[in-house]
């Protein structure tokens, strides 16, 4: 997942860069003054390293095909939500929400900081997405091994139909770039919303856990779908969700009652 690099892992690779500066026989206590001020300015790039990673997908590039191209995700992961990842640490390096964990970062900077705001949140936004689907996903949830999962959602939708009826609405009408969402609050009353930009249930719709999203900003399916945003939202649907990573969601948050990093 997106994550802090923790300063043990910095401190690590700058002991790593030292063999550089420093012959193997010879230890901290024989360095030069020359090989301190060097080690101090390696410490210094360090501090100002990237604090978030890019979280690698949890399937291959291929593997989603023909639903999602190697080519969107390419993209899709490989250039977009890169340079969110990339933008982010730029925008918080040096300030008091560098090392923040990432949910502290969006919900602090909503109001406050636009720009931090809209890359933090589109960062956790597509690691979050990227989960929810697998290859041979989709349809209906497993009443078996989701037996939660299945009663929440015809307890609060009424049927798998209901529910599937409302997520695709809300998907197709988001207006321009956004995402559709299936959120819980701590109870498990489940519930379908839309964000559009960057927003998440985090910050939206009352503050709800979100246990499920599509993507619809067109570079998540242009490619592959051209203008035929409801054909990829069909798709998401049918094939791809991860049905053993929402039900996961759904239990955390009637556990915990908390957000928690994806």
């Amino acid at each position: 997942s997106v994550h802090p690099t923790s300063m043990a892992h910095r401190f690590t690779l700058c002991l790593r860069c030292r063999v550089s500066i420093v012959p193997h026989h010879r230890t901290l206590d024989h360095l030069t003054m020359q090989q301190i001020i060097s080690l101090l300015s390696i410490f210094a790039v360090a501090a100002h390293a990237a604090t978030y990673d890019l979280p690698p997908l949890p399937f291959g590039l291929s593997a989603l095909k023909p639903m999602i191209s190697k080519n969107t995700l390419q993209i899709h992961h490989g250039k977009h939500h890169a340079k969110y990842v990339d933008t982010l640490n730029s925008l918080v390096a040096g300030t008091h929400l560098e090392n923040q964990p990432l949910e502290t970062i969006i919900k602090e900077s909503y109001k406050s900081n636009k720009a931090i705001f809209n890359n933090a949140a589109q960062a956790w936004n597509h690691s979050f997405y990227w989960q929810c689907m697998k290859p041979k996903g989709g349809g209906t949830p497993d009443e078996s091994s989701q037996k939660q999962l299945c009663d929440k959602i015809n307890a609060s939708f009424g049927s798998y139909a209901n529910f599937r009826k409302q997520f695709a609405e809300a998907a197709n009408t988001a207006f321009g770039s956004g995402w559709a969402w299936l959120v819980s609050d701590r109870k498990g009353n489940l519930s379908v919303t839309k964000t559009i930009g960057a927003e998440n249930p985090m910050v939206a719709s009352g503050r709800l856990i979100p246990i499920l999203t599509c993507d619809v900003w067109e570079h998540a399916y242009y490619l592959d779908y051209a203008n035929l945003r409801p054909t990829y939202v069909d798709t998401f649907l049918d094939k791809l969700v991860n049905w053993e990573f929402v039900a996961e969601n759904l239990e955390r948050a009637m556990d915990s009652g908390r957000n928690w990093s994806c």
